[in-house]
């Protein structure tokens, strides 16, 4: 439906909680819509709500030429790792080799509000974890070892991005009848 602003490091909304979704109406189903045109157009593995600047639990997946999305997920994960490569598209430009779980069972609910389980391994898992995170309020550089982060924290602050206003993007609470966001 629209490809949408993505947050940058730095906003607010990043470090907050964000809220169970309640209402599985066509409000939710345009979100979802506009987290999968966002993510593509970025392109991106992965996108949380609020990258978008929305506090609810929803995030969408693009890997291996699936591309889904998840409402309020609850993980399971292995007790098996992976260390590798981990990017974020509001830290753009930035890869850190980052530990996560090598296998998840994600449950939680599909655009309609119907029960759903996903399962995967590899970058699948790791996207997976890397989305929720996201709308627990922690980014993947919170998971990084002191010198990692120390590193990752370094490129922040010496990329063109860091520091950029991001625009405040107003959303109406009435039907704009196809005109406005």
């Amino acid at each position: 439906m629209a490809v949408r602003p993505i947050r940058l490091f730095g906003d607010p909304v990043l470090r907050q909680r964000a809220s169970e979704v309640v209402d599985f109406d066509a409000e939710l189903r345009r979100l979802v819509s506009d987290l999968t045109d966002t993510m593509l157009d970025a392109p991106g593995a992965g996108l949380a709500a609020p990258q978008i600047g929305v506090g609810l639990r929803v995030f969408t997946w693009s890997v291996g030429g699936e591309v889904g999305h998840l409402i309020n997920p609850r993980l399971t994960l292995s007790e098996a790792t992976q260390f590798g490569p981990e990017g974020c598209l509001s830290l753009p430009d930035l890869e850190i080799d980052c530990l996560r779980a090598q296998h998840v069972v994600a449950a939680g609910f599909d655009l309609h509000g119907e029960p759903l389980v996903v399962e995967g391994s590899d970058l699948l898992a790791r996207a997976i974890q890397h989305e929720t995170d996201h709308l627990d309020g922690v980014l993947f550089i919170d998971r990084l070892d002191k010198a990692a982060r120390k590193e990752a924290m370094r490129q922040v602050r010496e990329a063109e991005w860091f520091g950029l206003e991001q625009p405040t993007v107003k959303v109406s609470p009435h039907p704009t009848g196809g005109f406005g966001i």
